[in-house]
C-alpha cells in the first residue's frame, strides 16, 4: 500500500511534534515538506525534507496527499479551505478552531472536497484515560452519575505561555482557555458518551494578561441528566494546585474513579481506593521528544492515516472537534451574557 505524503503547516512546539511522529514513529506515512514560521527552515533540515516558502507552495506538491495544521487556532478554517482546495486531507489540531461557525465552515469545505478532516485529541489515545475509559464501558462505575474536571496553571507559567505564543492573545482566537478545555470538553464527552445539552459558566481574567479570559468555572448537563463541572484556569499562584494539570473525577451509581493525567488513576469501591496505574513519568516541555510524550500522537496520527487508506471518515472528525469547541464556546456566552446556553447551537 502506497505510503500517505504528509505536509507540516506549523513550525512550532507541535510542528516539531508532528515532524517527529510523522519521521520517526508512525508508519504507512512518510514526511515530505515543512512551511510556516520561523522556525520551518531549521524543523525541515533537521529531518531532512523540503522546506517549503509557503503554504500554497505546500499544497501544490502532488507527493502529499495530506496535512497536519500545526497552527493557532484563528489561521485553521482559511488553511482547511486551501487544504480542501488542492484536494488534501486535513488534520487539524485543536482547538478545532474559535468558533462553532468556524467549524462547520471547515466541516463544509473538506465534505464538498471529499476529504477527510480529523481533529486532534491526544486524551483519547493515552493508556491511562483509555484504561479510564475501559472501567466506564465494563460497567465497573456502573451508571454515571457527575464528572468533575480541573486544568490548572500557576500564573507564572501562564505568562511565559503567552510570551512565548503571542498569537494566544489575540480576541479572534481561543487563547489558553480553548487550547486547555477543548481536551476536557472532549474528554467529558467521549467518557460519559453523551452529548452536552446546557452550560452555565462564569469567566473572567484576574491578571493583566489580555485575550480571552484565562479563568472558567462551568456548570455542564450531558443527556441522561449527567452532572458535570469544569475549572480551568491559569492564575493560581505558586506552588498552583497538586495533581490537577490535567485532572477528572468520575461518580457512577457503585464506585468512582480519580484520574490525573500524568499521576495515576485510583478506583474507589466499597470501603477501599485502589491505584489502578500508574503513568510513565516525563518533562513535557524539555523531552518533546520522549516516546512517552509522543504515544497520544502517534495514535492521532496513525488512525488519521487509516481513514486515508481504509478510505472512511476519521473516527474523531470534524464533529466531534466542533462539539468539543461548542462546550468552550457555550461557557463563554453564558458568562458573557449571565445565562445558561442551552445546545446545540
Amino acid at each position: 500500500m502506497q505510503k500517505i505524503g504528509v505536509g507540516i503547516i506549523g513550525s512550532g512546539f507541535m510542528g516539531l511534534t508532528y515532524s517527529e511522529v510523522v519521521a520517526r514513529h508512525a508508519t504507512d506515512c512518510r514526511l515530505v515538506a515543512i512551511t510556516g514560521g520561523k522556525r520551518a527552515n531549521q524543523l525541515a533540515a533537521d529531518y531532512e525534507v523540503a522546506a517549503e516558502v509557503s503554504v500554497e507552495a505546500l499544497l501544490a506538491r502532488d507527493d502529499i496527499h495530506a496535512v497536519v495544521l500545526a497552527t493557532p487556532d484563528l489561521d485553521r478554517l482559511n488553511l482547511t479551505r486551501m487544504a480542501a482546495a488542492a484536494g488534501k486531507h486535513v488534520l487539524a489540531e485543536k482547538p478545532m478552531a474559535p468558533t462553532v461557525a468556524e467549524c462547520d465552515q471547515m466541516i463544509s469545505a473538506c465534505a464538498a472536497a471529499k476529504v477527510n478532516l480529523a481533529v486532534v485529541k491526544t486524551e483519547r489515545f493515552r493508556k491511562i484515560t483509555q484504561k479510564a475509559k475501559e472501567l466506564i464501558d465494563d460497567g465497573t462505575l456502573g451508571p454515571l452519575h457527575m464528572l468533575r474536571t480541573v486544568s490548572a496553571f500557576p500564573l507564572p507559567l501562564a505568562k511565559q505561555l503567552f510570551e512565548e505564543r503571542t498569537w494566544m492573545a489575540d480576541p479572534r482566537g481561543g487563547g489558553l482557555f480553548m487550547g486547555m478545555a477543548s481536551h476536557n470538553t472532549d474528554f467529558l464527552r467521549w467518557l460519559t458518551g453523551r452529548n452536552a445539552v446546557k452550560v452555565f459558566a462564569q469567566a473572567t481574567t484576574y491578571s493583566d494578561i489580555p485575550g480571552p479570559p484565562l479563568s472558567v468555572m462551568a456548570q455542564i448537563v450531558f443527556e441522561d441528566n449527567i452532572m458535570a463541572q469544569m475549572w480551568i484556569t491559569g492564575e493560581l499562584p505558586k506552588p498552583s494546585l497538586p495533581s490537577s494539570e490535567v485532572r477528572f473525577q468520575v461518580f457512577g451509581r457503585d464506585a468512582m474513579l480519580d484520574l490525573e493525567n500524568f499521576e495515576y488513576l485510583d478506583v474507589g469501591k466499597g470501603e477501599n481506593w485502589e491505584r489502578i496505574y500508574t503513568p510513565e513519568r516525563f518533562d513535557y516541555l524539555k523531552e518533546p521528544k520522549s516516546p512517552i510524550r509522543l504515544y497520544p500522537h502517534i495514535g492521532v496520527i496513525q488512525e488519521f492515516i487509516a481513514s486515508i487508506q481504509e478510505q472512511r471518515p476519521p473516527r474523531i472528525g470534524g464533529a466531534e472537534g466542533r462539539a468539543a469547541v461548542e462546550i468552550c464556546e457555550a461557557c463563554l456566552i453564558s458568562a458573557k451574557t449571565g445565562q445558561a446556553v442551552t445546545l446545540p447551537f
